[in-house]
């Protein structure tokens, strides 16, 4: 345990702060920095002692949330009952029951082609389009690689594994099957090339191997499938085709019929064609189940229609069979949605859907491919969603999809991340939720329900915040590394829907005008906050009851002042006020009937129209109060890149890259309204350079979907939270983005520095940082008070003082004064976080309003009494009588001694490196400052003294979608959207590593396999099959030999690294399957007891009864039998 002496100095007394210092390093790499003890000599009043140190910090992932990112592939285990679906990143999503939800990434990033579960083995195979076969072993929490196979000549199209096999097909691009032993991961000396499989007549190659599967009558017939729609049936003993079947039409997919005499294939013009093998010259049936019948001169024609990209054939014991297929839809009718459709006797059913379908699976009782498959729900894979459809039900329903692969409805603009929350929220927000879920699900239970998973150890609260382009906000429980959706508000409907015609305040943003920029959330007070793209605030009380009532509005005139040097010329401004010649247009309310068309300069309209009629709100999070930024001189309101609210005070606080808003959503007014650049000059009236006039160029971006590409970090840092194609005439926040005029400059540069002085005089007062606090306002204070810390794009620390009545009855009607009073403090870089520790260390969080219900049905609680609580954890009276500020800015840590200002402690980042996230956390009941940084570190800073306790390189490949949403918070938790669709999640915390083991759930679980159906004596013999396969004997080296070491590459995996390492890390799972195995066994060794004991009983009954029989014929002669 380390301790460290902070001197105090007494207030008034004045020094240079570089007074003492010494330095220490501070880490490797972009993260690393310099941390320097500065102040002046004084007597020490305290130590405090710091117990975090650098073993209780690790960083890893934990869990991934959402849906998968470009899916391509799907497969289902129908003994273990988990499903995987592979992504065209490369990564493998594992679902099983709610909490069973597993990802694993090819390292090569590869798309994968194909994937094929080992039926109850454990194991999985993929194909990537590398042209690698790998095989990952599931029998771990974290799957693993085992071996891998690449082809070097060949590209690989099309796999399969039979039920119960450990031989491989593949199909490739050149037309020939090869087979690979799963268990060795060793290509068979077997190939049936494509000239021996098609007949030597036929003279053009037949195209890439579409389908492989093995007849389920007789195991040593494989069906092959080519692109130009040649179908060959191959005798795997005798080496040869038993029958060859051609179609004009090209191939897509090939379904059997269980008996294996019959089978289904789907082509390009969107027919079906059914097949006999016993008369192979043409199909007996041919349907085109979408196509319109037309007249030409010979007869009638079906016209075609799109391709039916896969069928599926399945038969029932008790009804008719199921043809399932998707595509095929004819072309008159293009704007018909993607489609699944559903053939079940006479009945065809179209289901249509919100994507492109990507790949569907039938789910079928038995895994024996030669029994009745009686399907009961088919598994849809679509670009953006995964549904289940209940078969059982003749209106084919859903099931309710228990996992969230829903956070991409409306695209994440941005995301915030809640640890260790009261404990009642999650309840009242799952029961909010819970009224406006849709109805209309199956009655089943989710049928993919595989796997095992317990509540681990870690259980306290934990929430996430999504904001939405749409306008849509949604609260997440995430608590035990799972996610479960509580609630959902629009914060859209206090708005009046857009109109195009003569609405000019849709003029800014057509496409997304409600989009979600920030928000701010109060757990304990339940206010929450949201700042939007127009240039809106709103804020929200929670409530348990619903109301009918109006919605509060404000609109807030926030300007950029025009420096001038000398006084006279700030009373007579060179621009004149063109607002004033239209005052009479302007109403009570100050906005002005202006339209654009007319050549009138816009002022005082807003972006939006806030509806003026009562408005019905329900239960949940109600708007209390909307404000609005207004155009000025014909300037729209730029976006608002902070925002700060206080319960206890009944105060917002928000700023952009024109100044400073406050106001009093408790009476409804605006307490301040002041540019950037006057607050500034009375912070530092003598020094402040004369700041040219803001231009009015804007800057296009657009909020819907967040870059991949190498942008350089110049260009990045200049968009809003995210980029699309939807233009915006915005100007862009200057913090995150900070450099326009520097972006030609070369890509994924890590330094601003050459950019800083080019944007200098464009947005240089950016107020990117507000925090409210009861803190020393100025140097030499001898109390705390009411204030709020301001932070600029340029490192500048201003405070405003707040003057809050006391008494609660005059809060409502005497008036909040707010003065800015002058105190600076300055950082490198935009500031980023504040926080406020006592004397003693302990974070001082800023005063709130305990909730209370707002709408209360009881008329002796309408006047209800606010309860606030003011200091917390610490008492008034144990907080001494100085504080620590801790500021942190993109290339700077400080803290502070207050109230005397001094410099205490200094972190620098080094200059190639600036930090995108900051925040101060809980973790072990201590306090610590996280950062991440553009070059994607994570770093983490003791304090107050700012040592460096973590510094990994977490991210070397960053893109601006995890540079925009990363985010910390306690317990050692921290999470940022890994893709538009998905949210990846991570500890730094040491404990919650070497529990993660037990916390995520088992994939693979002792089941047994389901024995087959008894075919009977009569089928088996006269049902014409050939009996079992011996593969090993026809396919081994004995018989097969070598295959050509040019042709594929062994490459042994990580597995067996990682074997040991998930064996280590995962003992209580293997203890638990052990146990499970014991338990098993137990169970039959008491059947067996049992047995025995009635074996015993009955032999001594026999026994018994053979005594009496022979003592009553005893004394018998033998004549007398």
């Amino acid at each position: 345990m380390k301790k460290f002496n902070l001197h105090k100095v007494l207030d008034g007394l004045t020094s240079s702060p570089g007074g003492s210092s010494s330095g220490t390093s501070g880490g490797s790499g972009t993260g690393g920095g310099s941390v320097h003890s500065g102040g002046t000599v004084g007597t020490p009043r305290e130590e405090i002692q710091e117990t975090l140190t650098s073993d209780y910090f690790q960083i890893c992932k934990t869990v991934r949330h959402g849906f998968p990112y470009l899916p391509t592939a799907l497969a289902f285990d129908p003994v273990q009952k988990i499903l995987a679906i592979g992504t065209r990143t490369g990564a493998i999503r594992i679902l099983g029951r709610p909490g069973v939800d597993c990802c694993c990434q090819h390292e090569s990033g590869a798309g994968v082609v194909q994937l094929q579960f080992l039926i109850n083995e454990g194991a999985l195979v993929s194909a990537s389009s590398d042209d690698m076969l790998h095989l990952w072993n599931l029998r771990q929490k974290r799957p693993a690689i085992l071996h891998s196979l690449k082809f070097t000549r060949e590209r690989i199209t099309f796999c399969h594994l039979p039920f119960q096999s450990k031989w491989l097909y593949v199909g490739t691009e050149k037309g020939n099957t090869h087979i690979v032993n799963i268990e060795s991961f060793i290509l068979s000396g077997y190939v049936i090339m494509w000239n021996k499989a098609i007949e030597l007549s036929t003279k053009t190659h037949p195209g890439p191997v579409v389908h492989l599967s093995d007849s389920p009558r007789d195991e040593g017939k494989l069906l092959i499938g080519y692109e130009n729609g040649t179908v060959v049936f191959w005798d795997l003993r005798s080496k040869r085709a038993d029958l060859r079947l051609y179609y004009d039409e090209a191939i897509h997919s090939i379904g059997w019929h269980n008996e294996g005499k019959q089978f289904m294939c789907s082509h390009s013009d969107g027919s079906l064609t059914l097949w006999n093998l016993k008369s192979p010259s043409r199909p007996f049936q041919i349907i085109i189940p979408h196509g319109k019948t037309c007249k030409i001169r010979d007869g009638k024609k079906v016209e075609s229609c799109k391709p039916i990209l896969k069928v599926e054939y399945k038969t029932c014991k008790n009804s008719e069979p199921f043809i399932i297929f998707s595509g095929g839809l004819s072309y008159d009718k293009p704007w018909r949605r993607p489609s699944l459709t559903i053939m079940h006797g006479k009945a065809i059913t179209v289901l249509e859907m919100d994507h492109p379908v990507v790949d569907f699976l039938t789910l079928c009782e038995t895994p024996y491919p030669n029994e009745f498959q009686d399907p009961y729900a088919v598994v849809v894979l679509l670009e953006k969603d995964l549904i289940v459809v209940d078969l059982t039900q003749s209106h084919f329903p859903i099931f309710e999809n228990p996992y969230p692969m829903d956070i991409h409805e409306s695209p994440v603009t941005c995301i915030e991340y809640f640890a260790d929350c009261p404990p009642d929220l999650i309840p009242v927000l799952y029961s909010i939720g819970a009224k406006h879920k849709k109805q209309g699900y199956s009655n089943k239970e989710w049928p993919i329900s595989g796997g095992i998973w317990n509540l681990g150890a870690h259980s306290y609260p934990e929430i996430i915040i999504t904001g939405h382009a749409d306008g849509s906000v949604k609260f997440w429980d995430a608590s035990a590394i799972t996610l479960q959706m509580l609630y959902k508000l629009k914060t859209s409907k206090v708005f009046e829907k857009q109109k195009l015609e003569g609405k000019p305040a849709a003029e800014i943003v057509e496409d997304d005008p409600f989009a979600i920029q920030l928000m701010y959330w109060c757990p304990q007070s339940r206010i929450f906050c949201v700042a939007g793209i127009s240039a809106h605030v709103i804020v929200y009380r929670f409530s348990k009851h619903e109301v009918n009532t109006e919605v509060s509005s404000l609109e807030v005139r926030l300007q950029s002042e025009i420096d001038v040097i000398s006084p006279e010329a700030e009373m007579n401004p060179p621009f004149p006020d063109v607002s004033s010649h239209f005052s009479s247009l302007k109403d009570l309310s100050g906005s002005t009937n202006t339209v654009a068309s007319e050549g009138l300069i816009k002022d005082s309209i807003p972006c939006l129209s806030v509806k003026t009629r009562a408005v019905r709100m329900p239960p949940g999070y109600q708007a209390d109060l909307v404000i609005q930024l207004v155009w000025v001189d014909g300037e729209p309101p730029q976006q608002i890149t902070s925002l700060v609210v206080n319960s206890a005070y009944g105060l917002v606080a928000f700023g952009n890259c024109n100044g400073l808003a406050v106001v009093d959503f408790m009476q409804k007014t605006t307490l301040l309204s002041m540019g950037s650049v006057e607050l500034c000059r009375i912070a530092d009236p003598y020094q402040r350079q004369p700041c040219s006039p803001r231009k009015s160029k804007q800057f296009t971006a657009g909020l819907t979907e967040l870059s991949d590409g190498p942008v350089s970090w110049e260009l990045e840092r200049c968009k809003s939270p995210t980029t699309s194609v939807l233009a915006r005439q915005l100007s862009m926040p200057r913090w995150k983005l900070l450099c326009i005029l520097n972006m030609r400059e070369n890509s994924f540069s890590h330094s601003r520095s050459s950019s800083v002085s080019s944007i200098d005089k464009e947005s240089k007062e950016t107020i990117t940082a507000l925090y409210f606090a009861e803190s020393y306002v100025q140097k030499n204070d001898s109390a705390v008070s009411p204030c709020l810390w301001v932070g600029t794009g340029l490192g500048m620390v201003l405070s405003v003082s707040l003057n809050v009545p006391s008494e609660d009855e005059l809060r409502q009607t005497e008036p909040v004064t707010v003065s800015p009073n002058g105190t600076a403090l300055t950082l490198k870089g935009a500031v980023l976080t504040f926080a406020c520790l006592d004397c003693m260390g302990t974070l001082i969080h800023p005063p709130y309003e305990a909730w209370g219900e707002p709408n209360s049905t009881d008329d002796g609680e309408r006047i209800r009494k606010r309860k606030l609580v003011l200091h917390s954890p610490s008492s008034s009276q144990d907080m001494g009588d100085h504080q620590f500020a801790v500021i942190c800015s993109e290339k700077q840590a400080k803290v502070y001694s207050l109230p005397s200002q001094i410099c205490l402690y200094v972190y620098n980042i080094t200059d190639t490196a600036f930090l995108l996230r900051a925040d101060i956390v809980t973790l072990y009941n201590n306090m610590c400052l996280a950062c991440f940084s553009a070059s994607g570190r994570v770093l983490t800073l003791s304090l107050p003294s700012l040592r460096p306790l973590l510094d990994v390189n977490y991210l070397p490949i960053m893109n601006t979608r995890i540079s925009r949403t990363f985010c910390f918070t306690n317990e050692g938790q921290a999470l940022y959207l890994s893709s538009p669709t998905e949210i990846q999640r991570l500890t730094y915390s040491h404990e919650m590593c070497d529990n993660l083991q037990d916390m995520l759930g088992e994939l693979f679980t002792p089941v047994e396999t389901p024995e087959a159906q008894y075919r009977g004596f009569l089928k088996g013999l006269f049902g014409g099959t050939g009996g079992t396969l011996d593969r090993e004997e026809l396919f081994g080296e004995a018989t097969a030999g070598k295959a050509s070491r040019s042709l594929a590459q062994h490459i042994p995996g990580s597995g067996g690294v990682e074997g040991v390492k998930g064996a280590a890390g995962s003992a209580i799972g293997e203890l638990a399957r052990a146990r499970l195995a014991l338990d098993e066994r137990g169970q039959k060794l008491g059947e067996l007891d049992e047995k025995t004991a009635r074996m015993m009983s009955s032999a001594e009954a026999f026994s018994k009864h053979a005594h009496e029989v022979m003592l009553k014929c005893k004394d018998k002669k033998w004549y007398q039998f």
